[in-house]
């Protein structure tokens, strides 16, 4: 059973004049402003917010997703053995995250050890489908069927 986490909503920290159609050079960032005359450092209300302390959510709500789990990334097939050993780490309180320089075999390993433990791995949907795929090829023609 998951939990919906909301979180505290904040404006968007834009860089003043982003949006002018003069100045499409101005790009949609957040950087600290320090002139002497600038108006958004005065903390002027037609500028705009400025990030500040209260925006922070509060410390148990920090780092969980909307669907109230928690991200742990899996650098390597060890590391997700060793993650399904641990009791701790459970479905239901856990989704996995794989970094982009995994290779493609590792990362393919590590979406079936997940599909077979009932973990969900974030950033693997269309590799988790292909492995659907595999799965039901593998079963036909070990049935002597050819595809």
């Amino acid at each position: 059973m998951t939990i919906k986490i909301k979180k505290k909503t904040h404006p968007k920290f834009n860089v003043p004049n982003f949006g002018i159609k003069k100045r499409k050079g101005v790009k949609e960032r957040w950087r600290k402003q320090r002139g002497i005359d600038n108006k958004k450092r005065i903390k002027m209300a037609m500028m705009g917010a400025e990030p500040t302390i209260g925006y922070k959510n509060s410390e148990s709500v920090r780092g969980i997703r909307a669907n109230g789990k928690r991200l742990y990334r899996i650098n390597n097939i060890e590391e997700m053995k060793n993650v399904l050993k641990n009791p701790d780490i459970s479905s239901n309180l856990y989704d996995f995250i794989v970094p982009h320089s995994l290779s493609k075999r590792s990362r393919h390993e590590i979406a079936i050890l997940a599909n077979n433990n009932k973990f969900k791995v974030v950033n693997i949907k269309t590799e988790a489908k292909k492995i659907d795929n595999n799965n039901k090829k593998d079963i036909k023609s070990d049935s002597g069927v050819k595809i």
